[in-house]
């Protein structure tokens, strides 16, 4: 009896280990920015050449050219079974064994022998289509571009036009007619009667799971005459079209040879020979096979990509099928978990781009893509005119909609401020009241120029250093932005908590995102840095003492704003965490008394805007009281 592991209990063990912690058991790693290297466990070596990396869940030895995930090391480095392996990790991770199942065993054995005959047949496809019989598949794929050099890496066959040739061959292996339907390579015609082969006269593609195990065929017809120009194997017990996706092993294997933290894009294509080509530029891809993306192939993709790039051709046809696949993934999107979306100009395919332009060409075709969010307004805005005041409402209202399919509620919001946000930019009256407000701001500005300047001497009269505090005056950041950014260079794990959020917007001046930006990097390359290190760091990447300076005087106007600059410890970053999330908050009502302002003219609704400065107005008043000593403060309530 045997205990069958399938895919999602493997995933169950690896979401709960961390690759370096089961690996650095039995080898020495040190982090080296988001990987952890040593010395092979392989090999003897004296330079570290074996890498870590958790995001990706696997190992990587340049010395001995092994890599895989932490059951593939258990099985190298201590020479365990494939179930050996499994069990003991699973102990580890605290995840319990699916119970043996007598009738489940019996099965696993029958879908063992059937798996048998499909790797037999991929044989004798693959030495079909060099003897007299594939010389026209042999050049068919001559003329595709398809090198002789290449069929053996992508197991291409080609199937005869006998009726009965596989069926023979297998039969007198010792396979049972029957079996060979159940593999899907024989069909049972329903009248009754001998089954006869389902490929016949085709040039066949091998269609493996993510370990390369052969599970179905594909087939070209090489008769253009021929009612299905391509032809799948059907749905077995082995076989489930929504659960596989066609390269899929030796997109891992590109994927896996990728240099150290180097990250490639992994293209979903329609076709065979389109994955072929990607794969032969060296770019991991996968193909869906003649169906449209479902959801058990999103979450395949996502495990091993967290935004991979549909590439759909660029004809009708093409679209539909990107079209298709946005609509089904909308609701499945998570933080850090989308696509990206490349579609091929001029009607062509990856394929077409490889053989005509080459592999850069491809490369690039691939790099060139457009975010989800945004081919998703594309589709909604080039759907229909939106010339009357009724036809840009429904564009709007299917905007919200389509946004609030999105089941993730924090990612839902942000869709739709995204859309929104899109949606605002198409008119040109907008625009107007973009440059009346830019205009408005810049009169603002002038004003106070004059108060602060009120005997209008010129720049030109004023000595360097006067020159400098000026222009500094004018660009200076927010205090209290300045005074969050200050405190990250002192002590740099205070972002630690916040690291995505400082990441996205910075510390809620635009003014510091170049700098928030090196300290992001800054915690992801590097542990424990202190002060010094890292002023010495951030200054060869740009932000010398000059920097750090006109930052220390920006930060001291912030006054009682930023109590966690005279604070220490864990005091300190308690605080700064408090006032950072202040700032956000004060950041997004901005944002909001902004849209509400821009859409007054078409509203006529003040009310709306009214209570966003109110509450905007509050928040500023919070921050610039002592809000670090509530007990001593009268800190305003917040309307909710």
């Amino acid at each position: 009896m045997a205990v069958r592991f399938d895919e999602r209990f493997l995933d169950e063990i690896k979401s709960r280990l961390r690759p370096s912690d089961v690996i650095g058991k039995t080898v020495k790693l040190r982090r080296q920015g988001r990987e952890y290297v040593g010395l092979s466990p392989f090999t003897k070596e004296k330079t570290p050449s074996f890498y870590v990396n958790d995001d990706k869940g696997q190992f990587f030895d340049f010395s001995s050219g092994k890599t895989g995930d932490i059951i593939s090391f258990l099985q190298e480095s201590e020479r365990l079974t494939f179930v050996e392996a499994v069990e003991r990790l699973a102990a580890e991770a605290g995840v319990a064994l699916p119970a043996v199942d007598p009738r489940a065993a019996e099965q696993e054995k029958v879908r063992q022998g059937l798996s048998e005959w499909l790797e037999l047949a991929a044989q004798w496809f693959e030495a079909e289509l060099r003897r007299p019989a594939g010389r026209e598949a042999r050049a068919y794929l001559e003329k595709r571009g398809l090198p002789e050099k290449d069929w053996a890496r992508f197991r291409i066959g080609f199937s005869p036009s006998g009726r009965t040739a596989l069926k023979d061959y297998l039969v007198a292996k010792g396979a049972r007619p029957g079996e060979l339907v159940e593999t899907g390579l024989l069909i049972a015609p329903e009248e009754g009667g001998a089954p006869y082969d389902r490929f016949r006269d085709r040039i066949i593609f091998p269609i493996a799971d993510a370990r390369g195990r052969v599970v179905s065929f594909g087939g070209r017809a090489m008769d253009p005459q021929a009612r299905a120009k391509y032809l799948n194997g059907p749905e077995t017990s082995i076989f489930h079209k929504g659960h596989h996706l066609y390269g899929l092993a030796e997109a891992r294997k590109i994927i896996a040879a990728a240099p150290a933290g180097e990250v490639l894009p992994l293209a979903v294509v329609e076709g065979y020979m389109d994955a072929i080509a990607c794969h032969r530029a060296g770019i991991p891809a996968v193909a869906p096979m003649g169906t449209a993306l479902g959801e058990d192939q999103m979450e395949i993709l996502w495990r091993h990509h967290p935004e991979p790039t549909l590439s759909f051709d660029g004809d009708r046809a093409g679209r539909q099928a990107a079209e298709r696949t946005m609509d089904r993934a909308l609701p499945l999107l998570k933080p850090g978990k989308s696509f990206q979306f490349a579609i091929v100009e001029g009607g062509k395919d990856p394929d077409e781009v490889l053989r005509e332009q080459g592999p850069a060409a491809l490369r690039a075709q691939l790099a060139n893509s457009t975010p989800f969010a945004e081919a998703l307004f594309n589709r909604e805005r080039d759907a229909a005119p939106y010339d009357t005041p009724e036809r840009k409402t429904a564009l709007k209202t299917r905007l919200r909609k389509l946004a609030a399919t999105i089941a993730d509620g924090d990612l839902a919001q942000a869709y739709k401020e995204d859309l929104l946000g899109r949606f605002e930019q198409l008119w040109p009256t907008r625009q107007a009241v973009y440059t009346v407000g830019a205009a408005a701001r810049e009169m603002s500005r002038a004003r106070w120029d004059k108060r602060r300047n009120p005997s209008g001497v010129s720049d030109a009269n004023a000595t360097p250093e006067a020159k400098d505090a000026s222009r500094r005056l004018r660009v200076s950041p927010r205090p209290l932005a300045a005074a969050l950014a200050l405190a990250a260079v002192r002590d740099p794990g205070v972002i630690d908590e916040k690291i995505e959020l400082v990441g996205a917007r910075g510390f809620g001046d635009e003014k510091l995102d170049a700098l928030a930006q090196e300290l992001v990097r800054l915690r992801y390359e590097t542990d424990g840095m202190e002060f010094d290190a890292a002023v010495r760091e951030l200054g060869a990447r740009g932000f010398g003492p000059a920097s750090m300076a006109v930052l220390e005087q920006d930060a001291r106007r912030a006054g009682v704003s930023a109590p966690f600059l005279e604070a220490t410890g864990e005091r300190a970053r308690d605080l700064w965490r408090q006032a950072f999330d202040l700032l956000m908050q004060l950041e997004a009502l901005e944002r909001a008394v902004e849209a509400a302002a821009r859409d007054l003219d078409r509203d006529h609704d003040s009310s709306t805007l009214i209570s966003l400065k109110t509450e905007r107005d509050l928040m500023r008043k919070l921050i610039t009281s002592d809000w670090a000593h509530p007990e001593e403060a009268a800190t305003p309530v917040l309307p909710h």
